[in-house]
């Protein structure tokens, strides 16, 4: 047989495992997979290029898509006309249940920053959709609280793993299939119909795209999928994250490959600082101070979550804001600002023109509402406001070094700690994390794991005194672990040195690796004893 399973199998695991299913995911393959590896090829040409002094623009080859006035996306399918707040979180059954109850109007049902790609929870989250979308998933725990679906769940809409990763329990031919068309591929096989069959449809968020190439490619799956299994071509809807320094100069490109199927942009904060660093963090110009500085007021985050609104309305595409991370505590006083905080944010992206936004927790959900029911009111959306006082350069897009904010020790410690934390609890399975009463995913560590390479990389001094190098890294990092041993059982510490060595592969080398997910999840979630299944 041309595709094995080399993942164990567990209860339940042959449903979403089928032969039907895996002889979808090998068409899927022989269509798909050489394109994917090409563009791969390109994002490394491109980032190379970027090592020698370029610089990323508007492209001059599609001048024409960008400047007809013409051409708008599909109209809004069932369930994503309003969007004004959207809850992201893992396929874990018991948090399924709480996002579908939330009160959001969409969940983002993540197998990718939120999801620590453990075999389990690949299939398990497969099963946890299946059974959502049958109204038959519940959940008990082990002191006897029951979970149960609400009579108003919120849409699903599916976020799989991004084209750089692959899925090395599920092999084509010898080679570990794209881990992309393993998670769009079960999920739309097994659910495409149901949620048609419910009222809605298959929709998707796609992550970290670079360019309008990879959306062409995301656009041919979409076609060749609805044709595969007898589904009306547009039944799909998408969107798209921008999440990427690239992918900020093609986004009327990126809406325009998948017009007929898109569903707008998403301004993917984090990841988008994450890729800035990446791709730019050899240059001192492009050097960020700490994290808490990098806020979504300072000039180049502006004006690409200005750009974003501007080209999503003018394509009839909605617009959605970026994730609050604040997780609310039972301390009055530091709920009450933290709270503020994410009220000012919802309402700078409600008056900016946004449709809707991200929370991670339930418990934001109604601040969230509140913000965005006193714009709209009884509107499903913002798309009249066209935003035409809206001019964006490529210099603004670009200009990082405008950015005020200082490196401080502290910001240092920060983003060490976070890193370190966030690495355990991954390797551990969980890809949500809560962490210093922020809900941490692979994109802010990423970001935390940057930040400090490009520090040193720079000699970066610090406001405090001093100046960020290797050593003290190290010896930070050796004092994070000392606490941490301290706080947890010895059963725990040989995970904690796998954490460390990860945080240090992947933030004290030469040369920065593009993706901690990459290395850490073929090195320590692959399972090492692989059962071979039909």
């Amino acid at each position: 047989m041309r595709i094995q399973v080399t993942g164990p199998m567990a209860e339940r695991y042959e449903e979403i495992l089928s032969a039907k299913a895996l002889d979808f995911l090998t068409a899927l393959d022989d269509e798909f997979a050489g394109r994917r590896v090409a563009l791969l090829d390109t994002r490394r040409a491109r980032r190379a290029r970027y090592a020698l002094g370029d610089l990323p623009g508007f492209l001059p080859e599609t001048a024409a898509i960008r400047e007809d006035p013409t051409w708008r996306v599909a109209p809004a399918a069932p369930g994503l006309v309003d969007r004004r707040v959207e809850i992201t979180g893992p396929t874990e059954r018991k948090m399924t249940i709480n996002a579908l109850n939330s009160g959001a109007k969409v969940w983002l049902a993540d197998l990718e920053d939120a999801t620590a790609p453990t075999w389990h929870n690949v299939i398990g989250g497969q099963l946890n959709l299946v059974d959502a979308i049958d109204r038959r998933i519940d959940f008990t725990t082990a002191e006897g609280k029951s979970y149960a679906l609400g009579d108003d769940p919120a849409t699903i809409v599916v976020r799989p793993r991004g084209w750089h990763l692959t899925e090395k329990h599920i092999t084509v031919d010898g080679r570990p299939i794209s881990a992309s068309l393993v998670d769009f591929g079960l999920y739309f096989f097994h659910c495409a119909q149901r949620q048609l069959d419910a009222g809605g449809g298959p929709y998707f968020y796609l992550p970290k795209l670079e360019g309008h190439r990879e959306a062409r490619l995301w656009n041919d799956v979409f076609r060749f999928a609805q044709q595969y299994v007898g589904i009306p071509q547009g039944t799909i809807r998408a969107t798209t994250l921008i999440e990427t320094i690239t992918a900020a100069f093609e986004m009327e490109e990126i809406l325009y490959e998948l017009r007929e199927h898109s569903a707008g942009l998403n301004a993917g904060r984090w990841d988008y600082i994450f890729s800035t660093i990446k791709n730019f963090g050899h240059r001192p110009d492009f050097v960020l101070p700490d994290r808490a500085d990098v806020t979504m007021t300072v000039p180049f985050m502006r004006a690409y979550t200005e750009l974003l609104v501007r080209t999503c309305h003018k394509r009839g595409a909605h617009a959605i804001g970026g994730m609050a991370a604040f997780i609310p505590s039972r301390e009055a006083e530091a709920n009450e600002v933290a709270l503020a905080k994410v009220r000012a944010d919802k309402e700078r992206e409600a008056g900016d023109g946004f449709d809707g936004s991200w929370v991670a927790h339930p418990g934001l959900v109604p601040v969230c509402r509140a913000v965005f029911d006193s714009v709209l009111g009884d509107r499903p959306n913002q798309l009249d406001r066209q935003r035409e006082d809206v001019s964006v350069t490529a210099d603004d897009l670009l200009a990082v070094d405008r950015t005020p904010g200082q490196v401080t020790e502290a910001g240092l410690r920060a983003n060490i700690a976070v890193a370190l934390r966030y690495f355990d609890a991954w390797l551990g399975g969980a890809g949500a994390v809560a962490i210093f009463n922020l809900m941490e995913d692979a994109a802010t560590a990423e970001i935390a794991r940057c930040q400090v390479w490009q520090w040193i990389q720079h000699g970066t001094a610090l406001a405090d005194g001093g100046v960020v190098t290797a050593e003290l890294v190290q010896s930070i990092v050796e004092h994070e672990l000392a606490a941490l041993r301290a706080e947890r059982p010895a059963a725990d510490h040989e995970r904690l040195a796998r954490a460390a060595a990860v945080f240090e592969q992947h933030a004290l080398d030469e040369d920065l690796p593009a993706f901690f997910t990459t290395g850490a999840y073929a090195h320590h979630l692959v399972s090492p004893s692989p059962i071979i299944a039909g």
